[in-house]
């Protein structure tokens, strides 16, 4: 009896399948929208690290402009996209709060690329997630997040308020959008292999 079929196909299921795996890091002041996007664009429901804000936590963190603000993510969010059957990408959201700040190093292990999610409306909380992805040389993109009934600004009013290079993308997005985060992502990814025709970077797995 001819067995060539089968022991092929047994053949084919003992061979392990061959993933690779993309790291992205999403960073930002207090109250961004961090979680949101992770939330919007996951096809996982999303790990989320949130508790109540207290009154001591309140008098530790701005809430200037985000008073509705109930919760804050004390660790981290973690969301999954599958791009195609063996790659995936991990999306990885950081804490906000400057009392969280030493978590940042071992999220950014391996990562490749990073996104700065930004509110016009306090800019300057931008500040501390770009000055770490300059200094590790992490390539980033700041994607500003249009909250409704925010300000509008020019996008190089904005590259010349937070001193960026002037070939470092600015997007807008709305953070609730899956379809608008999902670009977020592409844009990073394009940015890095743009950077990537310069200098080696890390992240595939």
């Amino acid at each position: 009896m001819d067995y060539g079929v089968s022991d092929t196909a047994g053949r084919n299921l003992a061979r392990p399948a061959q993933y690779r795996a993309i790291k992205i890091l999403l960073a930002g002041g207090f109250g961004v929208g961090k979680t949101t996007l992770v939330g919007a664009v996951s096809e996982i429901r999303p790990l989320r690290t949130e508790e109540p804000l207290t009154e001591s936590s309140l008098r530790t963190d701005n809430t200037a402009g985000i008073e509705g603000k109930t919760t804050t993510t004390v660790a981290m969010d973690f969301g999954r996209i599958s791009l195609r059957r063996d790659l995936v990408l991990y999306l990885f959201g950081t804490p906000g709060q400057q009392r969280f700040w030493f978590m940042w190093d071992e999220l950014a292990i391996g990562a490749l690329g990073a996104v700065v999610l930004a509110d016009t409306r306090r800019l300057a909380d931008s500040f501390p997630a770009i000055d770490y992805f300059e200094r590790r040389q992490i390539p980033f993109i700041v994607a500003l997040n249009c909250f409704d009934g925010a300000r509008r600004y020019d996008v190089e009013d904005i590259r010349a308020a937070l001193d960026l290079e002037p070939d470092l993308p600015i997007i807008l997005c709305d953070a609730r959008s899956k379809e608008s985060a999902k670009q977020v992502l592409i844009a990073l990814v394009e940015h890095v292999l743009v950077s990537a025709a310069e200098e080696p970077v890390s992240g595939i797995a």
